[in-house]
C-alpha cells in the first residue's frame, strides 16, 4: 500500500486505497468483561483501509469518548488498542466495509444482531453501546426505540444506543454526543 504520513506523523490511506478498501473488515477491539463493548455499525471505506475502528477524520466517535470521561485524554483510532485497559472494546454489527451505512441490507443488519449476541455471550461485557439508533432500530426489530438504555438484555448484559457519531450524521453536535457517551458512562456505574 502506498501510505502517505501526515504532519503528525500518521500515516493514512490514499484515495485509492480507500476506494479499494469497499468489502475490507477490521479486526474486533475485544477482551472478556469490558465495562462497554461499542458496536458500530459497519466501518466505512476510510476504516476499512486503515483497519482501525472510527478512523476517518471528522469521526466524533473519539472526542465525544474522551468528553464523556472513557479515556483521560482523547486518543487517535492508531491508539484504539488503548482502550481495553480502561474497559472499552469495539466491534461492528456488519464487518464488511462499505462507503455508507445504507449499502447494508436490513438482513445483514439482523444477522449482525445475531453475531454480536454470539460475541456477548463468549466475551460478557457488561453493556453494549450500539453506535447508531437506526441500525439498531432494524438489527433489533425495535422500530420505536429511541437513545439511551433498553429494557431488553443480551443474557446479562445490558443494552444502550447512541446516536451514530459519524461527521455524515448533522442531527448531533459533538456537545449532544459527549453528554449520551456520559451518560452511558455513569450508567456503567450505576446499574
Amino acid at each position: 500500500m502506498a501510505y502517505r504520513s501526515g504532519s503528525d506523523g500518521i500515516v493514512r490511506p490514499t484515495r485509492a486505497e480507500v476506494a479499494a478498501a469497499a468489502g475490507r473488515r477490521v479486526p474486533d477491539l475485544i477482551d472478556i468483561g469490558l465495562d462497554v463493548l461499542f458496536c458500530g455499525i459497519n466501518p466505512g471505506l476510510y476504516s476499512g483501509a486503515t483497519r482501525h475502528h472510527f478512523a476517518r477524520p471528522g469521526n466524533r466517535f473519539w472526542p465525544a469518548l474522551h468528553r464523556a470521561g472513557f479515556t483521560p485524554r482523547m486518543f487517535s483510532p492508531w491508539e484504539e488498542e488503548l482502550l481495553l485497559s480502561h474497559g472499552v472494546g469495539i466491534t461492528n454489527l456488519v464487518a464488511r466495509a462499505t462507503a455508507a451505512a445504507s449499502e447494508l441490507t436490513d438482513e445483514e443488519l439482523r444477522a449482525g444482531r445475531r453475531r454480536l449476541e454470539r460475541k456477548v455471550r463468549r466475551y460478557q461485557p457488561r453493556w453494549v453501546a450500539v453506535v447508531g439508533i437506526g441500525a439498531y432500530r432494524t438489527a433489533f426489530q425495535r422500530p420505536r426505540a429511541v437513545a439511551g438504555r433498553q429494557a431488553e438484555r443480551l443474557g446479562s448484559t445490558g443494552v444502550w444506543v447512541l446516536p451514530n457519531p459519524s461527521g455524515l450524521n448533522a442531527n448531533h453536535q459533538i456537545a449532544d454526543l459527549a453528554r449520551a457517551f456520559e451518560e452511558l458512562r455513569l450508567g456503567v456505574k450505576t446499574w
